[in-house]
């Protein structure tokens, strides 16, 4: 959300609350760590994770909100946006924002008001995603700007700035850049299955796709599968559709496919989302037996699943595609390009039958109308030059040998991985003593946070109770002296 400079100018300035609100000024401001947005955000996750905002809570209103704190509408409107999509305030049509739930992590003692240091977790969400933090980015999903191939990226932006003229009318296509999608369909049908351009839908990245998704197929109440442990936020979104999210345990071995056909039977859901290859955070890849089941099952019990296929270019050839097996019938593919190029171009896709195409394009063009077509048209410049095969060979060996330098530098710590992983940006790996409530990973990541590096404990992937504390570690940043010497000081006697 953009403001002018005239806001931009004021926003710190202090204004005395609304008469009646009720509502405390948070100790935010210019001066301090972070943005306006980032500030806001985490200090209402810290009240509402220690239960200062009991659920139900209905918020100031965005006017009232801005007025008090002395910050813009456009800086509340964001911030509720981004509370929303953590799962933690709804939204209802003419009422305004409510709080939504409280399983964030509690804030100690000392965190009841907004000025105190926020949790580990209550921080994670903003700082891992924004990439503006000052800590190390050990738990982060991104890597560094170098590892990416930055001339190739830099040249692809300069390119796509010499937009003609004429496309300066308009939105833009409502399934996003002709070219880009043809570019798609094009590789996908050489190297997994056959695809029209048409069956391309261009997103906002992958979140985007799984929000259009769920919007366009499910109703609040519906049980939708997911793995366990799984993508976080995608998490969260489950939960802000309305949806119940039920997790199917997923480890070294794949995922437990009996369990799957037990809680598929009594829950009758209506879509399972599932890293085939390279899951995140494990980096493992189900078996192209696993695959054949997974997809028998749902056939048999009538759900959709969605293929969440962001990493395929770092795996290697041959790795098992459900969205090759079932030729896009029952099968959901979404890509994106954030782990090949960069995070900032937030390009995605969904691929999939015509007739859902049709439905996920009527609610994209209701949700948000279109996509940028000058991040569309940056992408298809750098997948289509020259340098980008190599580039992506390259990325997969430095990958490889971080992955292993990052396996010998956590077993100097006493950590071994949960799975090891087939390829990829991550190592979960971590230690077998049991959580207590001395020991656990919201500890060691609230120590972390102190000590200047992000962590990202297996309690912020996980839907059921974790036993053991682990992390996910991404491998550009595991050989850093700063976390090793902190892993070393708080390691289990």
């Amino acid at each position: 959300m953009k403001h002018n400079a005239s806001e931009d100018a004021n926003e710190a300035q202090d204004t005395a609350p609304e008469a009646g609100s009720g509502w405390p000024v948070l100790e935010i401001g210019r001066h301090k760590k972070g943005g306006l947005v980032e500030q806001i955000v985490i200090a209402i996750s810290v009240m509402v994770g220690s239960r200062a905002l009991r659920i139900g809570t209905r918020m100031p209103s965005v006017r009232q909100f801005a007025k008090c704190n002395g910050v813009s509408t456009f800086t509340v409107v964001e911030s509720y946006d981004r509370l929303v999509n953590l799962g933690l305030l709804s939204s209802r049509r003419g009422s305004g924002y409510f709080v939504a739930r409280h399983d964030v992590a509690e804030a100690p003692p000392a965190a009841a008001h907004a000025s105190a240091s926020p949790s580990a977790i209550d921080a994670l969400t903003p700082d891992l995603y924004s990439g503006v933090s000052d800590a190390l980015p050990v738990g982060a999903g991104w890597l560094p700007p170098e590892m990416y191939g930055e001339a190739t990226i830099l040249d692809a932006v300069r390119q796509a700035m010499r937009i003609p003229a004429s496309r300066l009318r308009g939105y833009g296509h409502p399934l996003g850049f002709a070219s880009l999608r043809q570019h798609l369909a094009t590789t996908l049908s050489d190297e997994l299955f056959q695809v029209e351009p048409d069956q391309v839908l261009l997103t906002h990245g992958a979140t985007h796709g799984f929000d259009l998704i769920l919007r366009s197929l499910t109703k609040p109440g519906d049980t939708v599968l997911v793995e366990d442990p799984g993508y976080s936020n995608l998490h969260s979104l489950i939960r802000h559709h309305g949806c119940i999210p039920v997790g199917i345990a997923r480890g070294e071995a794949g995922l437990d496919l009996d369990a799957l056909a037990e809680v598929a039977a009594r829950t009758q859901p209506k879509i399972m989302f599932v890293n085939t290859v390279l899951q995140n955070p494990l980096g493992t890849s189900l078996t192209q037996a696993q695959a054949h089941r997974l997809l028998a099952l749902a056939e048999q019990f009538d759900f959709w699943l969605v293929e969440d296929d962001i990493y395929r270019e770092l795996a290697a050839r041959g790795e098992a595609s459900l969205a090759a097996m079932d030729g896009l019938r029952r099968v959901i593919r979404v890509g994106s390009f954030s782990k090949t190029l960069s995070p900032v171009l937030r390009v995605g896709s969904i691929c999939a039958s015509p007739s859902l195409v049709a439905e996920l394009v009527r609610v994209k063009m209701l949700a948000g109308l279109t996509t940028s077509e000058i991040n569309e048209r940056a992408v298809l410049h750098a997948v289509s030059a020259r340098p980008y095969r190599r580039m992506i060979e390259r990325l997969v060996a430095q990958l490889d040998a971080g992955r292993e330098r990052s396996i010998d530098c956590l077993a100097q710590a006493g950590m071994a991985p949960v799975a090891r992983p087939r390829g990829g940006m991550f190592v979960s790996a971590g230690w077998p003593d049991v959580q207590t409530r001395q020991w656990n990973g919201k500890l060691v990541a609230d120590q972390a946070l102190r000590a200047g590096i992000l962590l990202s404990p297996n309690e912020f992937f996980m839907l059921r109770a974790p036993e053991t504390v682990w992390f996910r570690f991404n491998v550009a940043y595991t050989d850093h002296p700063l976390l090793q010497a902190f892993l070393q000081s708080i390691r289990p006697r």
